[in-house]
């Protein structure tokens, strides 16, 4: 198995009707992971996080992990998740230093601004194991976007849309052929769609075990299916494999 490479996402929710909505991207087609998928906003985590992490003390992989889902949400779709309340230029500015590649402790302490990683609510982790180059140690994270705050802008770098939308929704999109979800988003989504509320999918995550979700092959009904355990909150946990769409 090729060396994991630790990463963040962030599960951005909107309580703004009778179903939540969520933050999704759209990766450019041209990127070699998920290309033309749709993927909650993230990526890798980077030496900047790591080192931030140490300074603010807990457990140093989740730590981490949450910066760098924090780092990367600023990065990819402008929204300020655990930070404090500021003035748009303040964090234009600060959008503008993770963009020139500064280390985000430093960025934050620039600008006189504490982080607030608590905010994040841990809800999975999955680390695939098919790719022959290229895998992800990926962590999973649910937060709040405040309503009436800033709008989401797409970075046009990695992505190319930024969108909210129910997790059915776009499981519908998915099925009817709109939309590309692979196999760990459609699982996840799955789950999502079962809550009314962020408060909902919050308990439900606080409830269950996060384990690293490895999927794998077996024969069920004569056929091949993708799966993964089927105690970790999944309604769904296969998929035959013919209609699996990895990453």
């Amino acid at each position: 198995m090729t060396e994991a490479i630790p990463a963040a996402t962030l599960v951005l929710f909107r309580d703004s009707g009778a179903v939540p909505e969520l933050l999704f991207v759209e990766r450019s087609k041209a990127m070699v992971f998920a290309g033309g998928a749709l993927v909650f906003p993230g990526g890798r985590i980077d030496p900047g996080d790591r080192a931030l992490a140490l300074e603010l003390g807990g457990e140093p992989e989740d730590m981490a992990a949450r910066i760098g889902a924090i780092r990367e949400t600023i990065e990819e779709v402008g929204l300020p998740i655990g930070l404090p309340p500021m003035p748009d230029a303040t964090f234009a500015e600060l959008r503008a230093a993770l963009h020139r590649g500064e280390a985000i402790g430093a960025a934050l302490r620039d600008l006189d601004l504490a982080l607030d990683p608590a905010q994040l609510v841990p809800f999975a982790r999955w680390l695939p194991s098919h790719a022959p180059a290229r895998i992800f140690d990926t962590r999973f994270y649910l937060a709040q976007a405040s309503l009436g705050g800033p709008e989401a802008v797409v970075d046009d770098t990695e992505n190319v849309r930024v969108f909210w939308s129910s997790a059915q929704g776009v499981l519908d999109d998915a099925d009817a052929g709109r939309v590309r979800i692979i196999f760990p988003t459609r699982r996840n989504l799955e789950r999502l769609a079962q809550f009314e509320s962020f408060a909902a999918a919050a308990a439900h995550a606080a409830a269950h075990e996060i384990r690293a979700v490895t999927p794998w092959v077996e024969q069920r009904d004569g056929e091949e299916h993708l799966c993964i355990p089927d105690d970790l909150g999944y309604p769904i946990t296969s998929e035959p494999i013919g209609d699996v769409m990895r990453g």
